[in-house]
């Protein structure tokens, strides 16, 4: 709870306890209905209800009265403060010291703000801060010693040294030094890249293994890391906005209401005394002053985000975060749904998929591999050790070689072995079987003979084809992957789950140009929605329509940027949201019909006299009761996966 809303929270309890206080003491000090006067006149009561009045409302009074100064009276904070100062004056000429209507009315008002608030959640700006893939410092060496300075610092064409474990600060060629790089943080490729002396890299991937020295190609201004935060910055302005249906809704209403309360004071008084009849000012009066209780919006400014607050509510329970009401809206209107594949629909982990042409048992293939591969760091090796069912013991391990490019060599048990890619193999004057299965492929020879093949890859999650059948079934046009890995890896995951269209080897930038061209193509009041996790993703979700995020797994960046955060990364749940988000809307749509059925209804009965107050308070607290009852109903969301 931010500051604003503890204050909000402070003033309504202290408001509430003052008009019950005052309440109470109103039924036993106040006016009695026999006409006596009570132990204490006005106008002290009318002072006495005013400070919790007050206490509520004063910022809907400024807002009310600011939009009149700048020409733009009609919102809905003019017409709680003309709705409520109506109340008031009818209690005024009543006498009777009774101003809970007004003070109640701008009470609910503001804890349906309130409610709007915490939904809402946390502010979109500042997205580049959580992002960590700004690099802190450059290494340059002066005079023999290696120093940090800022990239900022550097100049194109310097030489910059990059240790194991450090981001690349800037875009360059590599002039001396051989490797493995981190690329998932950028292009969501989710495989390590081994690269050499003469490779271009780019920034903000991380160096895993070797010393490399680059030299610089761009100002970091320029680099691939500056221009993703840039993308995500402007990326974010040219999401629009929609306003808020009450806004609108006021902007016809309130003219209307107050004009024909004006003139149901006025005119029927003025027609009697041109036909020479007793005017009646203070019937008419009174008249347009319960026609202005009638018409208070209590039923709609509660109820409706309410009903959104519910719908956030309930959709949080089952592990969704959507970041506010316009959010929850856009979901129901969701036609296109574009994907990242690594970390979204696929589980972002590298396993042991298969084992071809294996001449000795897999398992005790797979145990020569992990021993072999046991002094290495890199996520291959990992993969190996964790798919080995036996306890790695590197005391049975000698003469462990890694050869950069290529793979390991090393002794295992007094044999020979090596792993690692076709070039190994070559090199060792080998012949070897080529892998059809996309992925990482580890050859394995053993006592200098070939020994079958090992394909590691990413595996897809268990339920990212129930997703796309279940997003298909809701009512979405199209679904489409985008991807950093190779088309080939992308056009396999899409056809094992039967999507309509894939992309490969995109970087962020072109994942924002791809969804532009879908943005251009959809319709206009169709809604298209990105889903990704990775810091890569930041500026793609925030460009779309939508953002939807993987929480679990995501990066602060892209949680950040997202206006939808899936808590347990199963995609599942975005088919969930939207029947959610339909659900919530149906139940918005219910209010706003029954409230102004009910409404326009008694307006007509209050303009001919015939609702008095009792009416007046049905068609105020009573249709804002029966809606929110009705609103609750979005807190369930049981049948909705």
């Amino acid at each position: 709870m931010n500051k604003k809303q503890k204050r909000m929270t402070i003033r309504i309890i202290v408001s509430a306890l003052l008009v019950a206080s005052l309440f109470v003491l109103n039924r036993f000090l106040g006016p009695k209905d026999d006409g006596t006067t009570g132990i204490i006149r006005e106008p002290f009561w009318f002072f006495f209800f005013m400070i919790p009045y007050i206490i509520i409302g004063y910022d809907i009074l400024k807002k009310a009265f600011k939009g009149i100064v700048k020409g733009r009276p009609f919102d809905e904070n003019f017409l709680m403060a003309v709705a409520t100062i109506g109340a008031i004056a009818i209690a005024l000429i009543k006498r009777n010291g009774d101003y809970v209507e007004a003070i109640a009315v701008m009470l609910f008002y503001q804890i349906g703000e309130l409610f709007q608030s915490y939904a809402v959640g946390k502010s979109r700006k500042n997205i580049s801060s959580l992002m960590d893939i700004r690099p802190d410092y450059a290494n340059i060496e002066i005079d023999g010693k290696i120093e940090k300075v800022s990239p900022d610092e550097i100049e194109i064409s310097q030489i910059i040294t990059v240790f194991p474990g450090e981001k690349i600060p800037l875009d360059g060629i590599i002039t001396e030094g051989e490797s493995t790089l981190n690329t998932s943080a950028l292009t969501g490729e989710s495989l390590p890249r081994d690269v050499k002396s003469g490779d271009e890299i780019i920034s903000g991937c991380i160096n895993l293994t070797g010393v490399l020295k680059i030299q610089t190609t761009k100002d970091f201004g320029e680099s691939t890391v500056s221009k993703i935060l840039e993308l995500v910055e402007s990326s974010s302005s040219n999401k629009s906005k929609s306003e808020a249906f009450i806004s609108k809704f006021a902007r016809i209403y309130t003219p209307v209401v107050v004009l024909s309360s004006v003139c149901l004071a006025v005119i029927p008084p003025l027609f009697s005394l041109f036909l020479k009849f007793p005017p009646m000012w203070s019937e008419w009066i009174y008249r347009a002053l319960t026609f202005l209780v009638i018409s208070c919006p209590c039923a709609l400014v509660i109820s409706i985000p309410l009903s959104f607050f519910a719908g956030l509510g309930g959709a949080s329970r089952e592990g969704i975060l959507i970041k506010g009401s316009n959010f929850l809206e856009a979901l129901s209107k969701t036609k296109y749904v574009v994907f990242d594949k690594t970390g979204t629909l696929t589980k972002g982990e590298f396993i042991v998929n298969c084992i071809h042409h294996n001449t000795i048992d897999e398992e005790e293939l797979i145990e020569y591999a992990a021993l072999t591969e046991s002094a290495s760091s890199h996520p291959i090796s990992m993969s190996l050790k964790n798919a080995c069912k036996k306890e790695i013991d590197t005391t049975r391990v000698k003469n462990i070689k890694e050869i950069s490019g290529h793979g390991v060599t090393a002794v295992v048990d007094d044999k020979s072995i090596a792993a690692g890619n076709e070039k190994l193999m070559e090199s060792l004057g080998l012949e070897y079987k080529s892998c059809h299965k996309n992925g990482t492929i580890v050859h394995m020879a053993i006592e200098g003979d070939y020994a079958g093949h090992i394909v590691i890859s990413d595996e897809i999650k268990n339920e990212s084809a129930k997703a796309i059948e279940n997003l298909k079934k809701c009512g979405v046009k199209k679904t489409v992957m985008l991807t950093g890995d190779s088309a080939k890896v992308g056009e396999e995951v899409a056809k094992e789950l039967n999507m309509d269209e894939v992309y490969g080897n995109l970087l962020p930038s072109d994942k924002v140009a791809k969804v532009e061209e879908l943005l251009n193509k959809k319709g206009k009041k169709e809604i298209l929605a990105f889903v990704g996790d990775g810091i890569n993703d930041a500026p793609v979700l925030a460009r779309a329509d939508l953002g939807i995020a993987m929480g679990a797994l995501g990066s602060d960046a892209a949680i950040e940027a997202a206006d939808v955060v899936l808590m347990d990364d199963n995609p599942q749940k975005i088919a969930q949201a939207i029947k959610i988000s339909r659900k919530c809307l149906r139940i918005v749509y219910e209010n706003i019909f029954f409230a102004l059925i009910v409404k326009f209804a008694c307006l007509i009965l209050g303009a001919f006299g015939i609702a008095n107050m009792w009416v007046a308070i049905f068609a105020d607290v009573g249709v804002m009761v029966i809606a929110v009852l009705n609103a609750i109903r979005a807190l369930n969301t049981k049948n909705t996966l």
